[in-house]
């Protein structure tokens, strides 16, 4: 039986998606060691995970890039937080693997410290992206600003000089990175990306036609989406309504994106024909003053209840809920705000899957107009999910990890 350690950023939508691989490698037979959110250790464990809490000063290193103005600059924010966590991520993957002695790492991509701890451990390792990844490939965009697709030697030209100018977040994760490989004794480099072509195996869970085809390093792995959440029973008020569900979902970690929830319901007040159920699951985020005809307001409703009946999710352009909404069909209005978001939003618009609406240009005129484009788009939105879907999920991540650690087994096992 071998053992499988993983190493999760300290944000909710970071472990979710990564639960489904574990319990396979689990259902296969590795006694799998988890260190992540405090608040979720005992529902891993009653999974039958050995789950154990990151140290509390990195969770205590939350996102601040809310207090920006431009999602650019929350970007670049973003990024200073995953470096100052780095040296702590570094530290806690270094006293797991010395307490659970495993056979094959499994770390989180945004966990720059873990990542590169697990490097210089010698053990096989793996990563996992919840994300796009920020890989430089043909015919993609530079990774960050969410620009559109400029094909024809033109738009050669405009990725060339987007990508020398550098943008800033691409600076600061490239910084983030190299924080991360100093906490482990690793040398800088000179691209953000190089980071991802040194793992030996990387899962990204996404696939194409989502994603940008083609150009994909031999290492990758697209299993498309794949999402847990804590068991929770359908609210009696969901299932006494047979109406379909306009779904609008905030940033699981605070980002500030009330404003979204507060135009939604300005919008999408009072159509009978559908169920507006707004979520608020960030800590900090209040919904007191939002109230409309058709509209109920909550802080969590189990997705696996509302995805089947929703007719368009609304949302802030998170890859965790756009992926999902589109696994099930259901087709989305991408309101991005920062982080990965800007990337996330335009592959939506790209896949013709659903619409892209500006932050900067947030209203109720114009979110009734996208939202309603939206729900025209179903039909291409399910052929997305079936492709999704095809690209094997958890079993298909754990073949990969499986398949790692046996090429790796002849070297045998070092610390």
């Amino acid at each position: 039986m071998s053992t499988v350690l993983c190493l999760t950023s300290p944000a909710r939508g970071h472990l979710f998606p990564v639960v489904p691989v574990l319990l396979e490698l689990q259902r296969r037979g590795s006694d799998v060691a988890v260190r992540t959110l405090g608040r979720h250790v005992a529902h891993l464990t009653d999974l039958g995970l050995r789950a154990a809490p990151l140290d509390t000063a990195t969770e205590a290193l939350v996102h601040d890039d809310w207090r920006e103005k431009s999602p650019m600059r929350s970007q670049a924010r973003a990024m200073d937080t995953f470096a100052r966590r780095a040296p702590l991520e570094a530290a806690d993957l270094r006293a797991a693997i010395a307490t659970e002695q495993p056979d094959l790492l499994l770390v989180d991509s945004m966990a720059f410290g873990a990542v590169a701890a697990a490097e210089a451990s010698g053990l096989p390792w793996a990563t996992w992206l919840p994300y796009p990844a920020w890989l430089r490939r043909p015919g993609v965009p530079p990774f960050g600003p969410g620009l559109p697709p400029a094909p024809g030697p033109l738009g050669r030209l405009r990725d060339a000089l987007v990508a020398k100018a550098g943008t800033g977040p691409e600076r600061r994760l490239t910084a983030a990175v190299n924080v991360g490989r100093s906490a482990a004794g690793l040398p800088p480099v000179g691209h953000a990306d190089d980071v991802l072509l040194r793992s030996p195996l990387a899962l990204s869970l996404t696939a194409e036609p989502f994603e940008y085809p083609g150009g994909w390093p031999a290492s990758f792995r697209l299993v498309g989406p794949m999402w847990w959440e804590p068991p929770m029973p359908e609210p009696a008020w969901l299932a006494a309504d047979d109406r379909p569900v306009v779904l609008v979902s905030t940033s699981s970690e605070f980002q500030d994106d009330g404003a979204l929830a507060r135009v939604a319901v300005s919008a999408l007040a009072g159509r009978e024909d559908v169920l507006v159920v707004v979520t608020l699951p960030a800590d900090q985020q209040r919904g007191d003053d939002l109230a409309g005809s058709g509209v109920r307001v909550e802080r969590f409703v189990p997705h696996s209840a509302v995805l089947p009946r929703a007719s368009v999710v609304v949302c802030h352009a998170g890859a965790g809920i756009t992926l999902k909404a589109l696994a099930h069909g259901v087709p989305v209005c991408a309101v991005p705000f920062g982080r990965d978001q800007l990337e996330v939003a335009r592959r939506v618009e790209r896949s013709g899957a659903g619409t892209r609406l500006p932050r900067r240009r947030l209203n109720p005129e114009r979110l009734r107009a996208a939202v309603a484009d939206a729900e025209g788009r179903r039909t291409r939105a399910q052929e997305v999910g079936r492709a999704l879907r095809a690209a094997g999920g958890a079993p298909a991540a754990a073949d990969a990890l499986e398949s790692l650690l046996a090429s790796a087994a002849p070297a045998g096992r070092s610390a």
